[in-house]
C-alpha cells in the first residue's frame, strides 16, 4: 500500500508537470488554431499521463470490440468508474471527441482552462431545458463535423460494482440528431476507484459494444437498452465486485 501510495504521488507529479504548460501553450495558440489541432494539444497531455500511469503505477489496459466502432457519426455513452476511462478514451478513439461536461470544470485550474478551449459542449445544469437544447444544437454541428460526443449516461463515477442513475441525456442526443449510440463498459475501478488518489496496478477492459440505432426510438427505452448492456458488460468484466455484492451480510 505504501508503494501504491508513493506512485502515485510520483504520478500526481509527472501530471502536473506536463498539464501546466500544456494549458499555457492551449491559452495561447486559441486563437491561432482550429478544433482539431486543439483537440490534438489535450491528447498530448492524456498521452503522457496514460504513459505516466502505465510505466509508473502499473495500470495497463485492453480493449475488446474495437471493430463494433462506426464509420460515420456516433455518440459514446460510457460507464464511469473512474478518471482513467475520462484520460483515455480520447486516444483510444479514431475521431476528436467532444465531452459534454458541466461548465464548473472550466475553474479547475490548467486542466479546466486547456479543455475550456476545445470545442466541446459545456452546460450549465441549472438552466434545465435551455441546457439540453444548447447541447443538441453543439452536438448536431459537432456531428456534422466528423466529431463524436462523448457522454457519461450515471453522471459521475460510480463505485465497483454498483450502478448510477441513468439520465437519458444521451439518448435524448441521439434521438434529436437520429445518431446511434455506442455502449461501452470499463471496469477500471478496479485500479482507480471513484474519488481514490491511490492507484493499483492492474490491468483494465474497455469493451466497446455494437452501435444501436436511434431512429425511431424513444429516448427513455433506448437508454434502457444501453443501461442493460452496459451494467450485464460490466458483471463479466468484473464479476468479483458482483459477487461480493451478492454475499449475505
Amino acid at each position: 500500500m505504501a508503494l501504491n501510495a508513493f506512485r502515485s504521488w510520483l504520478h500526481a507529479a509527472w501530471c502536473l508537470i506536463w498539464v501546466i504548460p500544456t494549458a499555457f501553450w492551449m491559452l495561447a495558440a486559441a486563437p491561432f488554431v482550429n478544433g482539431h489541432q486543439m483537440f490534438s494539444y489535450a491528447k498530448f497531455f492524456l498521452a503522457r499521463a496514460m504513459y505516466g500511469l502505465r510505466s509508473i503505477c502499473g495500470v495497463h489496459w485492453q480493449v475488446e470490440g474495437m471493430e463494433n466502432l462506426p464509420d460515420g457519426p456516433a455518440i459514446l455513452l460510457v460507464k464511469h468508474q473512474s478518471t482513467l476511462e475520462t484520460f483515455l478514451m480520447p486516444l483510444l478513439m479514431p475521431r476528436d471527441l467532444a465531452y459534454v461536461f458541466k461548465k464548473e470544470l472550466l475553474y479547475v485550474p490548467f486542466f479546466g482552462w486547456g479543455i475550456g478551449r476545445c470545442d466541446m459542449i459545456h452546460i450549465d445544469r441549472k438552466r434545465g431545458s435551455e441546457a439540453f437544447a444548447k447541447v443538441v444544437q453543439q452536438g448536431q454541428r459537432l456531428l456534422d463535423k466528423g466529431v463524436w460526443v462523448i457522454m457519461f449516461p450515471e453522471g459521475t463515477r460510480i463505485p465497483r460494482g454498483q450502478a448510477g442513475n441513468y439520465k437519458t441525456g444521451g439518448t435524448r442526443l441521439a434521438v434529436a440528431t437520429k445518431t446511434p449510440v455506442i455502449p461501452i463498459a470499463v471496469n477500471s475501478a478496479l485500479c482507480w476507484p471513484r474519488k481514490a488518489f491511490v492507484k493499483k496496478p492492474g490491468m483494465v477492459t474497455i469493451s466497446i459494444g455494437k452501435p444501436i440505432p436511434a431512429i425511431g426510438r424513444e429516448p427513455d427505452e433506448l437508454m434502457r437498452e444501453v443501461q442493460a448492456w452496459i451494467e450485464a458488460e460490466t458483471q463479466r468484466l468484473d464479476p468479483e465486485a458482483f459477487a461480493r455484492k451478492a454475499l449475505p451480510a
